[in-house]
């Protein structure tokens, strides 16, 4: 009897692609739209990518401190974690290591974990540098006013300083926190850029100022206005407006019908995402691919 041995070869199959898990801490974040730039960006790049928003006004959510929140994605193996309102100074000092732009301007929005180490850094700064240097390359910065001193304002004054700005004038409907943030952009720059002061009499600051950026949520859908009144805009001056929903705010379309050169609120907020992605994956982010996203959305 002839037996036979039937011989078998094992095949092989490439490795499960790296995924990505990540999350936005903070408030109120039914609306963000980094949650879905961030995984659409994974996954055109092969990587699935988690998003998951971490709002704090959840029942399951607000009794729990931002350090637990942190300790607990370390467990859970998180790769990132962008932070916004009412977090971004509380985690400076939760954290394992931080960029020195962030610790200048003591605030984070982005946390990067790496073997079990937590870095920190602001894409907010870095995000609104990048659009106004591509899309105002040019404009002239010997003076510029600034209306809003809250949240963002804090990281558009130092990437104002950053970018070459002489004189920065901070306005805000609370002048002491106008003041505050002046002083603080002047401590961490090592200069006597910024002033700060009340909205009173800003419109005569704007007219005699290179450039004027709305820092508040005047021109929201939620918020319909403008900061201040425009008509004490020239076509000699530009006009930047942090707002992206909706894209075209009052502010920009009264700036542009005056002839003004403007930017609108969407380069920051797709440049953030872009930088925080890098730092979460250590990919390079397609900028592009990451707007046409973000427009997607409407």
């Amino acid at each position: 009897m002839t037996s036979t041995t039937t011989s078998t070869t094992t095949s092989t199959t490439d490795a499960p692609a790296r995924s990505f898990l990540l999350g936005l801490i903070g408030t109120d974040l039914s609306l963000s739209r980094t949650p879905p730039m961030h995984e659409a960006e994974g996954l055109a790049q092969g990587h699935p990518t988690v998003y998951r928003r971490i709002d704090v006004l959840t029942d399951r959510l607000k009794e729990r401190t931002l350090e637990q929140l942190l300790s607990s994605a370390l467990d859970l193996g998180f790769d990132g974690l962008n932070i916004t309102h009412p977090f971004k100074r509380e985690v400076v000092a939760l954290l394992d290591e931080i960029d020195p732009v962030a610790a200048r301007l003591g605030s984070v929005n982005t946390v990067a974990i790496r073997d079990g180490r937590t870095v920190g850094y602001n894409t907010d700064v870095t995000g609104y540098a990048r659009g106004l240097s591509e899309q105002l390359p040019d404009v002239a910065k010997r003076s510029v006013v600034q209306v809003g001193a809250g949240g963002v304002g804090n990281a558009i004054a130092f990437a104002l300083a950053e970018a070459g700005v002489e004189q920065l004038q901070i306005r805000d409907v609370d002048a002491s926190r106008a003041a505050e943030l002046a002083e603080n952009l002047n401590t961490a720059t090592g200069t006597s850029i910024a002033t700060g002061g009340g909205t009173e009499g800003v419109e005569d600051a704007i007219a005699a100022a290179d450039g004027v950026v709305n820092a508040t949520p005047l021109g929201m859908l939620s918020h319909p206005g403008t900061s201040f009144d425009t008509s004490c805009l020239t076509p000699g001056h530009w006009v930047s407006d942090v707002v992206y929903m909706p894209v075209s705010t009052q502010l920009l379309q009264e700036a542009r019908a005056v002839g003004c050169r403007t930017l609108d609120g969407t380069h920051m907020a797709v440049y953030q995402a872009v930088d925080a992605f890098g730092h979460f994956t250590g990919l390079a982010a397609d900028a592009e691919r990451m707007r046409a996203t973000f427009q997607s959305l409407g």
